[in-house]
């Protein structure tokens, strides 16, 4: 099954030219396998063409911030590696994929803006300078920014967080958005990795329905209700056995802030099991 929507930018979301611009939108995106890399589907050409939009109303991009669920560690980490490799964190998987390189630079002094925003608010955080980029950050910068020439400082996934406290990482963050920074969520809308292998082509009917679900409720604006997944969402167990993967979609929904609506980029699902959703929020 797959369902693409427009993968434009809203018109009224382009900044002005005034000394105000508008805030970045924020980004949620699934990262699906590594083999996304490889096998683009219509989602890695759906976010090519949204990173080509976002470039053109918003010139005052400088960098992304980015959490995944392939950087998980005791606290709250910060990347501040100013030139990270491309890490290919994974096995068994043809060998071309691990050719693969994003060479995009670091940011040390974007990385203390979110260290400074952080602390702000009452988070501990420290910055780590030899943090490489996983590919639950490589490999969706790859189909959005191809060039490699944005700046990326991610953000780890704190061990034994919960949507709430992922949920107020992305809320320290969300001035940012004013300052010409891009922060996106990677994750994945369903992740059960025991049924990877099934060779089950046509979306499973637990990930349509839960997929469907959460888009219900982003459009609603209900938060409380997202936050309480685990108990409200169908099929919450079997969509996400473990829950990092979805973790990320807290850390965007909390820099998008009170108000802000999803603009569907994709609802691919990729073998049968994968829901590859990606959105941007808007706050217009």
């Amino acid at each position: 099954m797959t369902h693409i929507a427009s993968s434009s930018l809203p018109a009224s979301s382009a900044s002005s030219a005034s000394s105000n611009p508008a805030p970045l939108p924020v980004l949620f995106v699934s990262h699906g396998s590594p083999m996304f890399a490889l096998e683009a589907g219509d989602t890695g050409p759906a976010l090519t063409h949204w990173g080509q939009d976002l470039r053109a109303r918003y010139p005052q991009l400088r960098g992304v911030v980015i959490m995944s669920p392939h950087w998980m560690a005791r606290g709250v980490r910060v990347m501040g590696n100013p030139q990270p490799e491309t890490w290919h964190d994974f096995g068994g998987f043809p060998p071309q994929l691990y050719t693969l390189q994003y060479p995009a630079p670091g940011a040390p002094a974007l990385a203390q803006e979110v260290l400074g925003a952080l602390q702000q608010v009452g988070i501990a955080a420290e910055a780590d300078v030899r943090r490489p980029l996983d590919h639950g950050a490589w490999v969706p910068l790859m189909h959005l920014f191809p060039q490699a020439d944005v700046p990326v400082v991610q953000v780890a996934l704190p061990v034994g967080a919960d949507a709430h406290a992922v949920y107020a990482l992305g809320q320290a963050l969300q001035s940012l958005r004013a300052q010409g920074v891009l922060i996106i969520g990677s994750g994945s809308m369903t992740h059960n990795l025991r049924e990877f292998f099934g060779g089950q082509q046509q979306a499973a009917d637990y990930v349509v329905e839960f997929s469907h679900w959460v888009e219900m409720q982003l459009q609603a604006g209900q938060i409380d209700t997202l936050l309480d997944w685990q108990q409200r969402a169908p099929h919450a167990l079997r969509a996400h056995p473990t829950d990092e993967h979805f973790l990320p979609l807290y850390f965007a929904l909390g820099a998008g802030g009170a108000g802000a609506k999803p603009h569907y980029l994709s609802r691919e699902v990729m073998y049968g099991m994968l829901a590859m959703d990606a959105f941007a929020l808007h706050n217009d």
